[in-house]
């Protein structure tokens, strides 16, 4: 199977057809994950372990680096109120395409929602775009980089 790469032609991937496809959902389910834990599905610590060590997390005004830097932001996050149990809010995720770079290597682009007050009357408060690097590890694949816009 041939993968499109990123910056144009095209690379043989040496995974077989079965295994892109798993990578792909696999990369998929961290993006999806980390909306779902930011919204109180999981802890904070599990938001945190799906980004590499070295990871970026790139919000506007708002910049996090690496994965115990990322912890903290997550909690700040939820100490304000403003995500996690009992925030009634929510991020949607939408719109997401995924191409590898590498074997080991995928960009996701992504759409996103953020609503609030979700359990009276939900409304949008933010959108805007994610764009994911995310990287093959011994546990899995994990996010390397998340760039935030809003928009």
């Amino acid at each position: 199977m041939i993968w499109r790469h990123l910056r144009g032609g095209n690379m043989a991937s040496t995974r077989s057809p079965g295994e892109q496809a798993a990578d792909e959902w696999a990369v998929r389910n961290v993006i999806v994950r980390l909306a779902q834990y930011a919204d109180g599905l999981g802890s904070c610590e599990q938001y945190a372990e799906l980004f590499t060590e070295d990871a970026e997390w790139l919000m506007p005004n708002a910049p996090r680096h690496g994965r115990a830097d990322i912890l903290e932001g997550s909690l700040a996050r939820r100490a304000e109120g403003t995500v996690g149990p009992g925030s009634n809010s929510r991020h949607v995720v939408a719109s997401t395409a995924v191409e590898f770079s590498s074997d080991d290597e995928a960009v996701a682009d992504s759409y996103w929602v953020y609503y609030v007050e979700t359990n009276v009357a939900p409304r949008v408060t933010l959108v805007g775009h994610y764009r994911d690097t995310l990287q093959r590890t011994e546990d899995g694949w994990k996010m390397a980089r998340r760039e935030i816009t809003f928009g």
